[in-house]
């Protein structure tokens, strides 16, 4: 089955992992080159989902988009309050941590991203224009004010995620 929506959107999220994943590749130091990158993509995609796909989608069938839309905008919230203080091991365990889950909800059979394309059939071309014409967030330098680190943890915790349980290393640390 041809899903051009579907794929335009695993495809960036790929692009948007190997950034990460690049900023990260030597442990216990942050890229920020590549980290900025990162955080440049993401808040690209979260602008492209929730300014061009939702709305589209939303119009095709407001009752159905009505009961999706709230976890994805509290995780695309987390993420980006996430996104807003100096990276640290934590922060960026957190930030995998819900980026795994938020993708696979967006890319599985039957997820987010199979919904929209079924609702916006038709509209396809115009759309992928669209977000194709989508323009980068302007962003700040990391905020090291501990308020950044306490909205973040305020976040993940109306999208249902603890901080300190997602932050910490996968081996337990």
């Amino acid at each position: 089955m041809n899903k051009p929506l579907h794929q335009f959107f695993t495809e960036d999220h790929h692009r948007i992992e190997h950034l990460l994943n690049r900023a990260t590749e030597q442990p216990g130091h942050i890229e920020m080159e590549y980290y900025h990158q990162f955080r440049v993509r993401l808040l690209r995609h979260i602008k492209m989902e929730e300014k061009t796909l939702f709305p589209a989608a939303k119009k095709a069938n407001f009752k159905v988009m009505e009961s999706l839309i709230p976890r994805f905008r509290l995780e695309h919230g987390a993420l980006t309050a996430l996104l807003v203080p100096p990276p640290t091991t934590s922060i960026i365990n957190a930030i995998r941590h819900v980026l795994e889950k938020h993708d696979l909800a967006e890319e599985e059979p039957g997820g987010l991203y199979d919904v929209c394309e079924a609702l916006t059939h038709g509209q396809t071309q115009e759309l992928l224009q669209q977000l194709a014409a989508v323009e980068e967030v302007p962003v700040h330098p990391p905020n090291p004010a501990p308020i950044a680190i306490d909205a973040a943890r305020r976040a993940l915790e109306r999208a249902g995620y603890n901080f300190d349980e997602i932050g910490k290393e996968p081996n337990g640390q």
